[in-house]
């Protein structure tokens, strides 16, 4: 990565970290580091539609490539 402002910057990322800040971290007070990864892992879960088919993946969804992959690596 790179400076911020330069063309080659992780604009994506930043964009989600962003998001993730402003809809759940600053509005939540956590009493616990562990409630507050739960709260985050089920944002991401949300954010990451993981049953949504991907061109990539041969228009599979990310966890059924995930599942092919490992079955093959398991052979």
């Amino acid at each position: 990565m790179s400076r911020k402002g330069n063309c080659w910057d992780n604009s994506v990322a930043e964009s989600f970290f962003g998001g993730l800040k402003t809809e759940r971290v600053f509005f939540t007070n956590y009493k616990s580091r562990n409630e507050a990864r739960k709260d985050i892992v089920d944002y991401i879960e949300m954010f990451y539609n993981n049953k949504r088919r991907h061109s990539y993946f041969g228009y599979v969804s990310p966890g059924e490539f995930e599942e092919m992959r490992l079955l093959e690596k398991a052979a």
